[in-house]
């Protein structure tokens, strides 16, 4: 299989998106469903939805994405219930397999439990490893099946107890939407990492990883799920609990860059808006005299139009995207495979011809799609192509549910900006400065003491503390010295 898209393979790729609804009048599967199509983006490996129809949990799970698997009538019919939730994933715990897909469900001594998770779990290994000694049975790799044997095994009595004992046990971020014959409940870690909004349809609570979500599905947006916050919907009561103490929220600052569709809104700001403001910002950081400003497509596009502005240079379309191209493209040899990338995008050849242009992106990852496209644009004919990028340095891996390479795999890790630029073939190369991304959030400047955001991809600030890294990192230390002793 070759992937023929050579600007997906090199990007962070999305984390998960969940989305549960709670008290319709029998659809709630088929409403789950279209909102797991408004976030298609956040993962692409596979989906699933579970529905509670009362008395029986039912669920449906499949490889691949949402359209497909769930447009059938016969899966919908099967999905009975007014409460039900779902999940689109991309696997950064885990191996990619049917026993991994979410919502994962299993029979309690309360009854049925099923959960979808956004996120990803920094101390499930320790964990996992104290459950399996005292005897706990794993089904799946996932890092969330931790939280259910932590739940199962809790001494607390209400189901509601025992699932907070459980995430006061668990290191990382998440945002969750349980179902149980008592209820749904939905949560985000104390940090808020990981985002999750609030919506009605009529009498129905919905949940979301994104607003967009709410807007396919016709419902009303309330208000975003606080950091630490727990909202439970029994029948038609909706309460909150927050039983963890308050900590300054640390929300990712990379759903922003990347990760939310652009018609999304995040904590009271238009993503769309915000990355125009960031490519603004990047004009002003880092000038070029070039004739055109072409995004990398669709990521860059936002951030291009708002460089543009700024700049007063024109924003045409250099690169041409195919929206009707799978992701996979079976060739045998290697002359072909390597035509196959052109069948997603395509250089706008008589436009760039004998331009200077300058390219602007969300992020550069291993710099191979970086290098991709300066190939393209300069066989193509463009006179100069020099690179902006609308983030700082990607020099840190993600250990909260985004899947990035090992830190060693990281270009901005190895090379300073100079080697980049040689790296990718550029005539220049630039990334929006940290204290101008949260310039573009409209904020003066990050804060050194106490930042607003998650940013530990570009500062190493890691806002939790990461103890299966941290092992992980001492054995291989002892792999090391015990190589060097022999």
């Amino acid at each position: 299989m070759l992937t023929t898209n050579p600007f997906d393979d090199d990007h962070l790729h999305e984390e998960c998106g969940i989305f549960g609804v709670s008290g319709t009048d029998g659809e709630a599967a088929a409403l789950v469903a279209l909102g797991l199509h408004a976030l298609q983006h956040r993962g692409q490996e596979a989906a699933g939805v579970t529905s509670f129809d009362g008395r029986e949990f039912h669920t449906h799970r499949a490889m691949g994405h949402v359209a497909g698997n769930f447009d059938r009538d016969d899966v919908i019919r099967a999905l009975t219930g007014t409460v039900a939730c779902g999940h689109v994933r991309y696997s950064t715990t885990g191996e990619t397999a049917l026993r991994n897909i979410q919502p994962l469900y299993a029979d309690l001594a309360s009854g049925g439990f099923a959960i979808a998770h956004n996120g990803n779990i920094s101390n499930a290994t320790r964990l996992r490893r104290e459950l399996v000694r005292r005897g706990s049975i794993f089904q799946s790799t996932s890092d969330t099946e931790v939280i259910i044997h932590l739940v199962a095994t809790s001494n607390y009595r209400t189901l509601l107890d025992k699932f907070i004992d459980a995430l006061k046990r668990v290191e990382g971020a998440y945002s969750l939407i349980v179902m149980t014959p008592e209820g749904m409940i939905a949560c985000r870690d104390p940090l808020g990492i990981r985002p999750l909004v609030m919506g009605r349809l009529g009498d129905a609570i919905i949940f979301a990883s994104e607003t967009v979500a709410l807007d396919v599905v016709g419902a009303t947006f309330e208000r975003a799920i606080d950091p630490g916050e727990l909202v439970i919907v029994q029948d038609s009561e909706v309460r909150s609990i927050r039983p963890f103490p308050e900590v300054p929220a640390r929300p990712c600052i990379f759903e922003y860059v990347y990760f939310s569709r652009p018609d999304s809104i995040t904590d009271d700001r238009s993503v769309y808006s915000v990355r125009k403001a960031i490519g603004a910002q990047l004009a002003i950081e880092s000038p070029v005299e070039v004739d055109l400003v072409i995004p990398v497509p669709d990521s860059g596009t936002p951030a291009a139009i708002g460089y543009a502005q700024e700049s007063g240079i024109p924003f045409e379309l250099g690169i041409i995207r195919s929206h009707y191209v799978g992701r996979t493209f079976i060739q045998p040899g290697d002359k072909v495979r390597h035509l196959g990338v052109k069948l997603k995008h395509n250089a706008n050849r008589a436009l760039i011809r004998g331009k200077r242009i300058v390219l602007i992106d969300d992020s550069i990852v291993r710099g191979t799609t970086s290098l991709k496209i300066v190939q393209m644009m300069r066989e193509a004919g463009a006179a100069e192509v020099h690179m902006r990028i609308a983030s700082p340095p990607t020099r840190h891996s993600c250990f909260y549910g985004v899947d990035t390479p090992e830190r060693a795999k990281l270009l901005a890790a190895q090379l300073d900006v100079g080697g980049m630029t040689d790296f990718i073939h550029a005539d220049s190369l630039a990334f929006i400065s940290i204290d101008g991304l949260y310039k573009a959030l409209g904020q003066s400047k990050r804060s050194e003491t106490q930042p607003s955001h998650c940013d530990a991809c570009f500062t190493g600030d890691y806002p939790t503390t990461l103890t299966d890294q941290d092992e992980c990192e001492t054995v291989d230390q002892f792999a090391m010295l015990a190589e060097r002793v022999i």
